[in-house]
């Protein structure tokens, strides 16, 4: 470096100019003199004088220049963000000016992000060529870091309120009550071997330990309903092809499969209890109630109507110990009770209202501690439970006590509840709320009592979902999503545990747990059945769960603000039938196939309309 005598004397009047490489060392490394040294020792302080006209041929002198661009510099805030021919631009100057006044952002967005976005700034900025920036484009830069700065904490603060969100109603996870060797040793030596298998089916270390074991293939449509014996060694499916398929899970294969005599979807098919597994009761999107009568030699002998609704029948319930009992739902908003021990086996229960208006019905369940209450669950926000032995409608509309989420209770939202199931002792009572959230109620508690527990992250929108218990003290609960994947929740803590990927084509519906053992089946758009148990190596790492479960909460907010009530299908379902039966009419009898009938246990409160033939729409919402 040049002492300061010397650029003294090179500032007034010298002839030595400095060196072209050390001009650009002066500038490069901004090692500017402090203002006394841009003067001689014989004169006082003074402005940088112009370049003369002669002497150096005009020739511009460096450290004017620098001086020059050391004041702009100390006049504007931020430097110029440009390197092309600047010799004057610092790195080390940026990142000052970086500390300085974008801390705070740094701080507020991640740094990859904030980099990405200033070099599409420097990219796109006018005038990127030169030192010198005119005011008006120091203004708009100036401009483009506020709304920068603006923008980023509002991204800031919607991921927070979404965290926030995801985060409330949890709590921590109590520690495993079950442990692999010390359990193995204690069977070993027969002590507490007959509680070993409940306890392994309720073992969150299983259940974190769930993967797909394999598929059962033979339908050619979405399949609605999964259902096990009550010895687990059956499984019966019913789908959107209209049959139905008995199979030896264990096997991979299908041991019967039969037309269900529906000429609509299937949406369920449950073997009744203590009946040897040789009657099947069905019901469909056509509002029939169907048994089904199954032999020992794997052929269905016939299928019989034995109710029928007005609108859909989307679920049955049936009572634990009957083999000849159980309850139907339709959209119709009636249930009735079914005893095929009668001529006439259907028998109109009640008929769900609130105040004068109907409210149709998607779900039915009966409480397995006292099969006299039964709830369900349809196209409003309110869990209804009735006690069979004293309905009167003129009272409440003969409902017992209702249960309804404190927040639901006003919303204006069109709020429906697509399914609703009991623990496996009758004390809680589980119900998913479509494009909400799946609440757990204590069935013990006075009418109006809001819910206990809240379960978040999938996605309930585009079918009917089914929700269920896991495990034989109901320990976890499970549910599919429109977003394919099954989640499990552990109940108490509300926490998900495990996150599978459950369907290509989108969407799981149906979630079917073994009865005695640690696995569970499921199905939804694919037409295939799912069968999942605990085998994997190591535990689930919930990979990609937070980044899915943000994305099902932002669009299921988005669809909420767009849509008023995507679930209001009544005048498609009446002009599909209007125009189904414009068509000519077909033979009616002996279109199930062979062994099976029309033949119709009817009741005075039966619909006696007959549906002119198959009419099947794929996985529509009810």
């Amino acid at each position: 470096m040049t002492d300061t005598n010397s650029k003294s004397s090179s500032l007034n009047g010298g002839t030595d100019d400095p060196e072209p490489g050390e001009r650009v060392r002066q500038g490069e490394g901004d090692a500017s003199p402090a203002p006394e040294t841009l003067t001689s020792p014989d004169s006082a302080p003074t402005a940088v004088s112009p370049a003369p006209e002669s002497g150096d041929g005009g020739q511009d002198r460096p450290m004017p220049d620098a001086e020059q661009e050391r004041v702009r510099g100390e006049e504007e805030e931020e430097d110029t963000d440009s390197m092309d021919g600047s010799v004057l631009y610092s790195f080390t100057e940026e990142g000052e000016r970086e500390s300085e006044g974008g801390g705070r952002r740094e701080r507020e967005k991640d740094e990859r992000e904030r980099g990405k976005r200033r070099v599409g700034r420097k990219r796109n900025r006018p005038g990127g060529g030169t030192t010198r920036r005119s005011s008006s484009s120091d203004d708009d830069d100036d401009d483009d870091e506020e709304e920068d700065e603006e923008d980023e904490p509002d991204e800031e603060e919607d991921d927070q309120a979404m965290e926030a969100w995801l985060g409330s109603d949890l709590r921590d996870l109590s520690k495993p009550m079950w442990r692999a060797v010390p359990s193995l040793r204690a069977r070993e030596i027969g002590r507490g071997s007959h509680q070993f298998a409940r306890r392994v089916c309720g073992a969150r270390g299983l259940v974190q330990r769930l993967e797909l074991q394999g598929r059962l293939e033979r339908h050619t449509g979405c399949v609605n309903t999964l259902h096990f014996n009550p010895s687990g060694t059956r499984l019966a499916s019913g789908s959107d092809d209209l049959r139905v398929v008995i199979w030896d899970w264990a096997r991979r294969r299908a041991e019967l499969e039969f037309d269900s005599g529906h000429k609509s979807n299937v949406f369920q098919a449950k073997f009744l209890p203590h009946s040897g597994d040789s009657t099947l009761a069905m019901c469909a999107r056509d509002g029939q109630i169907r048994v089904a009568e199954l032999s020992a030699t794997q052929r269905c002998k016939n299928t019989k109507r034995v109710a029928q609704h007005k609108g859909a029948a989307h679920k049955l319930a049936l009572e634990p110990d009957s083999p000849c009992s159980f309850l139907s739902a339709g959209e119709d908003a009636v249930v009735f009770g079914i005893d095929l021990r009668l001529d006439r086996p259907a028998n109109k229960l009640v008929v769900v209202k609130e105040g004068d208006k109907k409210v149709g019905l998607y779900t039915i369940f009966v409480n397995p501690a006292n099969t006299h209450h039964f709830a369900v669950g349809g196209r409003d926000q309110y869990v209804r439970i009735y006690d069979q032995r004293k309905i009167n409608e003129n009272d409440n509309n003969g409902v017992l006590k209702k249960f309804c989420p404190s927040h639901l209770v006003s919303s204006e939202s069109k709020t429906n509840i697509t399914c609703l199931v009991y623990s496996h002792d009758g004390s809680e009572l589980l119900a998913s709320y479509n494009d909400e959230d799946i609440y757990l109620f204590d069935s013990s508690h006075s009418d109006g009592a809001d819910y206990r527990r809240r379960y978040k992250g999938h996605r309930n929108n585009a079918t009917v979902k089914g929700v269920n218990f896991y495990g034989p003290c109901s320990e976890f609960v499970v549910s599919g999503s429109d977003c394919g994947h099954i989640y499990l929740w552990d109940k108490n803590s509300a926490r998900v545990v495990q996150f599978m990927e459950g369907d290509r084509g989108g969407v799981v519906n149906c979630l079917e747990p073994h009865p005695h053992l640690p696995g569970l089946a499921t199905s939804g758009l694919d037409h295939d059945v799912k069968l999942w148990a605990p085998t994997a190596e190591a535990p689930t790492s919930l990979k990609g769960l937070k980044e899915v479960m943000k994305k099902n909460k932002r669009e299921r907010d988005e669809d909420s603000a767009r849509h008023g009530d995507p679930y209001d299908t009544h005048l498609l379902w009446f002009l599909m039938r209007h125009m189904r039966n414009r068509r000519p009419h077909r033979a009616r009898r002996g279109e199930a196939g062979e062994g099976d009938t029309d033949e119709s246990w009817s009741s005075p409160d039966s619909s006696d309309e007959e549906d002119g033939g198959p009419d099947h729409v794929q996985c529509m919402s009810s």
